[in-house]
């Protein structure tokens, strides 16, 4: 019987109270910042927020708890930006969105960081149902600069080592969200598509939790998609708000993993859909693949949810809940 769980991409919005006090924290402090020394009062903030989030999810019923990323500025990049060997430089768009990370630009060897393990350690102290969440190794090697390896085979090999060495160092989760917009955005070509799923595959070797590849802004190219699913994942996530219909077609033309992971809640949209709403859309996505029986959905927005305001944010939480709720009920 298939089993529904609701989740979700992490990177959440910071509380509105969070906001305003580490605005105010880090205007005073920014060359401790730049020396990566976030201060106690920093610190002291963010562990507030990270437990408000925490609680906040565990109050909507959501199956999996993120720590939350809010310590995440430079989004996605961020797991490279705290690194001693990565020059921070100048402001760059996300991808086509209003928001803008600081470039990180690798001038040395990308050993062990160890930066968002502790981030782990803190939140598994508050839940039992643990989600970590990272960039894949392709999208942090394409929002990256590199100055130090200087081929873009070894540097995607180096950003495979560096997350599989930080996934090493994780507390024991429940499933591992590798969050891969740049299959998208910006689709590798032919050859970089395999290295690509070879270097995911070797992150996910690094843990013994269900490790979940998440795409989105978009359906994976044929290719990429067939590439992806030779790497050992236990599942591959479809916006299903973006592009309905190419990602139909490649589950129906390729297959998939024995689970799978639906981004139907809009994470960008303050729009908040009903939970009848997001469980038909479980029905109709189930309809297309009528021959296709997943052990597990995965139940979740189709991109972070950073964008929204928090009480948008809090409101999506409930609904995906509900949502696994009456869809598990419709199952029995």
């Amino acid at each position: 019987m298939t089993e529904y769980v609701s989740t979700t991409p992490g990177l959440f919005p910071l509380p509105d109270w969070a906001k305003d006090d580490l605005s105010d924290l880090k205007g005073h402090q920014k060359h401790d910042l730049i020396s990566g020394d976030e201060g106690e009062e920093i610190s002291s903030a963010y562990k507030q927020a990270r437990e408000e989030v925490i609680a906040t999810q565990q109050d909507a019923g959501l199956d999996r708890v993120v720590e939350g990323q809010l310590r995440w500025d430079d989004m996605l990049a961020h797991p490279l930006a705290v690194h001693d060997n990565v020059d921070t430089q100048g402001i760059v768009r996300y991808y086509d969105n209003n928001n803008f990370y600081r470039d990180p630009v690798v001038q040395g060897e990308l050993d062990f960081s160890g930066d968002v393990a502790r981030e782990l350690e803190a939140a598994s102290e508050l839940t039992d149902d643990l989600q970590a969440v990272l960039p894949g190794p392709y999208s942090l090697a394409d929002l990256a600069t590199d100055e130090q390896y200087g081929d873009e085979a070894e540097f995607l090999g180096a950003i495979a080592d560096f997350l599989a060495g930080e996934v090493d160092a994780f507390p024991d989760v429940e499933t591992l969200f590798l969050l891969e917009p740049s299959l998208v955005e910006n689709a590798p070509e032919d050859g970089t598509d395999e290295r690509a799923s070879e270097a995911i595959d070797q992150v996910a070797s690094a843990t013994d939790a269900d490790v979940v590849v998440q795409p989105y802004w978009g359906a994976l190219e044929e290719k990429v998609y067939a590439h992806l699913l030779d790497a050992d994942i236990d599942a591959v996530g479809f916006d299903f708000v973006s592009n309905q219909d190419d990602n139909i077609y490649n589950i129906q033309e390729y297959g998939a993993p024995k689970d799978i992971s639906l981004g139907l809640a809009d994470g960008q949209n303050t729009l908040v859909e009903d939970p009848e709403a997001i469980r038909d859309r479980v029905d109709w996505v189930e309809g297309q693949l009528q021959v296709t029986e997943f052990e597990t959905v995965y139940l979740t927005t189709n991109t972070e949810t950073f964008y929204l305001p928090y009480a948008k944010y809090e409101e999506k939480l409930e609904v995906l809940a509900e949502a696994a709720d009456l869809a598990e009920v419709t199952v029995a």
